[in-house]
């Protein structure tokens, strides 16, 4: 992908390890940029979650950030997080709900609320309509059993300290709705229809790129969505995009501005060094290095911004508010 003008941007210190532990997933979404599937067989290593490990206890790098695939189905991710979080790590699983119903999975969630992990669940829609277009069929049903199961663990409970933080992404090339207006939403049909709590939700822009890119490039719609983006970039966002302070790790140790750069394959390059592994960090400092930029990154700056942690702070334009069914 070509650069289309997006200014030059540095890091901060650095203050999230975001850790992708393989592609492998239960589930084909079509708007997932790893392209992960049932099918994929990239997968960290032992030895590679133990470099995690040593970097997490002398880099001062406070949250681990764990993604995939479905990262639940790599052998060593129980590990991870265990050993982690005796080293008073901050641990986050980006959880797909339905794995909790898979075979070998049948005690994640309580493994999950023992640990103290702050679950990030993807619910694309509170409409199951919605939610089986993007996911398949019967995942908005399982989806809501797991939430079920995670709030009768305390998870989305006032008071509990578990916390369970839902995913929008919109259905089509569109920007999400205003963040705040559509949580409301959210949490008066979820709690009204279905019984279930949550604690906030995060809104998420496809990314143009891998899956959801192809399909853009089919429907003949990829130009006009890149236009949208570039059109509502907002400058006020770049100080808070993710990559300033979040560092991506892919499956073999190799580092990355951000989830997307990694597949993209645009790996984090530190001077003359080239790609760098993340064994590396010890005794480095990223702060200051150049980030990889290209014109996907429009995506974490239009409108309300975007980024792992949903909607960025500094957004100035208003983007109109919709609820989940009207982006069908």
């Amino acid at each position: 992908m070509r650069r289309y003008g997006f200014p030059a941007i540095r890091r901060h210190r650095a203050e999230t390890l975001q850790v992708n532990l393989g592609y492998r997933c239960n589930q084909s979404c079509v708007h997932c940029h790893v392209n992960a599937g049932p099918n994929r067989t990239e997968e960290m290593s032992y030895e590679t979650v133990a470099d995690v490990l040593s970097v997490l206890a002398v880099c001062g790098m406070k949250t681990l950030d764990i993604t995939g695939g479905a990262p639940e189905l790599n052998p060593h991710f129980r590990d991870l997080i265990v050993r982690a979080r005796e080293l008073g790590v901050h641990v986050l699983d980006r959880c797909n709900l339905t794995i909790l119903e898979e075979p070998g999975c049948e005690d994640l969630a309580e493994f999950l609320a023992r640990q103290g992990v702050e679950v990030v669940a993807s619910l694309p829609c509170y409409s199951s309509e919605n939610v089986d277009r993007q996911r398949g069929k019967g995942v908005f049903e399982a989806s809501i059993r797991g939430l079920r199961r995670l709030n009768a663990l305390g998870y989305g409970r006032a008071g509990s300290g578990r916390v369970v933080n839902l995913v929008y992404n919109p259905q089509g090339p569109s920007l999400p709705p205003e963040q705040a207006g559509l949580e409301l939403a959210y949490k008066r049909e979820l709690k009204a229809n279905f019984g279930v709590e949550f604690n906030q939700l995060y809104t998420l822009a496809n990314m143009p790129i891998q899956r959801f890119g192809s399909t853009l490039i089919s429907k003949g719609q990829f130009n006009d969505y890149m236009g949208l983006l570039k059109g509502a970039h907002c400058d006020d966002n770049l100080d808070s995009v993710m990559c300033r302070t979040l560092v991506s790790v892919d499956w073999q140790g190799y580092l990355y501005d951000c989830d997307f750069n990694q597949m993209l394959e645009l790996p984090l390059v530190l001077g003359a060094r080239g790609r760098i592994h993340v064994s590396e960090l010890i005794g480095g400092d990223l702060t200051g290095n150049p980030i990889e930029v290209r014109d996907h990154c429009f995506g974490c700056t239009a409108g309300q911004g975007s980024s792992c942690g949903g909607a960025l702070d500094a957004a100035t334009q208003p983007v109109e508010t919709k609820v989940c069914n009207a982006h069908a």
